[in-house]
């Protein structure tokens, strides 16, 4: 556990990504089979140990210390596991924290029923010192908060053992942990693992932002609208189906319906949407499905998800990604026509003169829900990642509006001793109502200037979140914004981040929820 704990910390104290892609490559390369496997995928968060809840570990550390004093403390710290791993009684047994290892932890905590489990989290807590118990309980719930997460286990895995990263993400969902075929491959102690007629995860070709549209020959692009969705594959081979999202997780539980209707063997590129009558709901509407691993029959219902398909990456058995564009748009076609229309359609092509009536579609598109445009090299092959020349974005301008800050709450990792989370709002008959939460946009001196204005006008404390003056603007930019249940200004913004401090602004001079309302539409 020592090695384990000792990576968690230094992952929380990492200055950027590729430190921490270091310090996991690291890591794998140094520890044994199948501790590593293990540590991967609980940085991955794929380590599964449903017997140990938060509410377990709450009972068991109020059974050991004053109730109050745990309440107290863990309303100040804000993070149970440390919380836990300050105040268990005890420092453990000498050289325990080295002598147990992850697969010791994990063959513990990963049988035991709900009688059991109790026993066994508190025998593991009492053998290991604060560093330990930190690290035993971030395992245990899936809660590392250490800036890490699937996409960077995979990319430092595949940095690690120097195999590519696409390799990596073909075959990551066919290897279950603590993914021994996969270490043996990537070491050269054994073959490839073979993929067969798995509905595996092809990783997705993405796209630059367009700067200079100008310097682009028209002709060779295809032009499509880029919709506010979420950016899916849906998988079928050998009768199974799977949908994953764009950073290779699997999501076929929250949209049990694309998965159901894809009766094609086939890897589809696209977007899932919320039908709403003839057009789209927004994001919101999708946005309550996700994480989720069963979804209620009146959410199937009154929520309906479909794929409107960009891309088509393998015919039953047959790859395409080779092929152009053009050809596999035309394979596309023919292969969305066989599907159930009400779960499946495809983006259509834009016809377009010249780069002006492009900028004119893109800054007056036809739904509120499309950000801008796609531009696609016709002749390009579908290839993993960002290639220059072959895909656009070219997104609308940010929407921008004024808002009063209300709520702030201390970050976690780096951040864990700054305000760094912040809510604000807009005025609503004289109230300033909620419309959004950011966490970014601000340099690191714009975060210390912000917590030192935090702590200097906090008027009331809730738990690890602070309430505040309402005379602090700050200038937010959002990519959309609408309808939403969760605020109760009914109103919720996309992609939010703070892009302006504007002490010289009055707050009663902030925008309304009426006129962010209006940007909806």
């Amino acid at each position: 556990m020592r090695a384990f704990a000792d990576l968690l910390e230094g992952l929380a104290f990492a200055p950027g990504r590729n430190a921490r892609l270091d310090l996991i490559g690291r890591w794998l390369r140094d520890m044994p089979d199948p501790d590593r496997g293990w540590g991967l995928a609980a940085l991955a968060g794929e380590l599964d140990l449903p017997a140990v809840k938060p509410a377990l570990i709450r009972g068991l550390i109020e059974e050991r210390v004053d109730p109050l004093l745990f309440r107290l403390s863990h309303d100040y710290v804000g993070d149970l596991a440390e919380t836990v791993a300050l105040l268990w009684p005890g420092q453990g047994a000498d050289g325990a924290v080295a002598q147990l290892s992850l697969g010791q932890v994990v063959e513990a905590l990963s049988s035991p029923g709900r009688a059991d489990a109790p026993a066994r989290l508190s025998a593991l807590l009492d053998r290991l010192d604060e560093r330990g118990r930190h690290a035993l309980l971030k395992l245990a719930t899936g809660n590392l908060r250490v800036g890490a997460g699937a996409r960077l286990a995979r990319m430092a895995f595949a940095r690690a053992f120097d195999v590519p990263e696409s390799d990596v993400e073909e075959l990551w969902h066919g290897v279950e942990p603590p993914y021994g075929p996969l270490f043996h491959w990537a070491t050269g102690a054994g073959p490839r693992p073979d993929a067969g007629a798995q509905p595996l995860f092809r990783p997705f070709m993405l796209a630059h932002p367009l700067e200079a549209p100008e310097m682009l020959d028209l002709a060779e692009y295809s032009a499509e609208w880029k919709w506010d969705g979420i950016r899916a594959m849906a998988v079928r081979a050998g009768g199974q189906a799977r949908l994953y999202s764009r950073d290779g997780n699997e999501i076929s539980a929250a949209f049990p319906e694309i998965s159901a209707a894809q009766s094609v063997d086939a890897v589809l590129d696209g977007e899932l949407l919320v039908r709403a009558g003839d057009g789209v709901a927004s994001f919101n509407a999708l946005q309550k499905r996700l994480g989720r691993k069963r979804v209620p029959g009146a959410m199937l219902r009154d929520s309906p998800v479909f794929m409107r398909c960009y891309d088509l990456l393998f015919d039953g058995r047959e790859d395409l990604r080779d092929r152009p564009l053009d050809e596999r748009r035309a394979r596309l076609e023919a292969l969305v026509g066989q599907l159930d229309p009400q779960r499946f359609d495809m983006s259509p092509a834009l016809e377009a003169g010249s780069f002006a009536a492009l900028s004119a579609l893109r800054d007056s598109p036809p739904d509120p829900l499309i950000e801008g445009l796609m531009l696609k090299r016709r002749d390009a092959p579908y290839v993993s990642g960002r290639r220059a020349g072959l895909w656009y974005k070219w997104k609308r301008d940010a929407l921008r509006a004024d808002c009063v800050l209300m709520y702030a709450r201390r970050g976690h990792g780096r951040r864990s001793s700054f305000f760094s989370d912040f809510t604000f709002g807009a005025w609503s008959d004289g109230q300033l109502l909620p419309v959004g939460k950011a966490y970014f946009g601000f340099t690191d001196e714009e975060l210390k200037w912000l917590d030192r204005w935090v702590r200097t006008h906090m008027v009331a404390r809730h738990g690890p979140v602070a309430e505040v003056e309402k005379s602090l603007v700050l200038e937010v930019a959002f990519d959309s914004i609408g309808p939403s249940a969760r605020h109760k200004s009914g109103l919720a913004m996309r992609f939010p981040r703070i892009s302006r401090i504007r002490t010289e602004k009055p707050a009663g001079e902030a925008d309304s929820v009426a006129a962010l309302a209006a940007m909806a539409r």
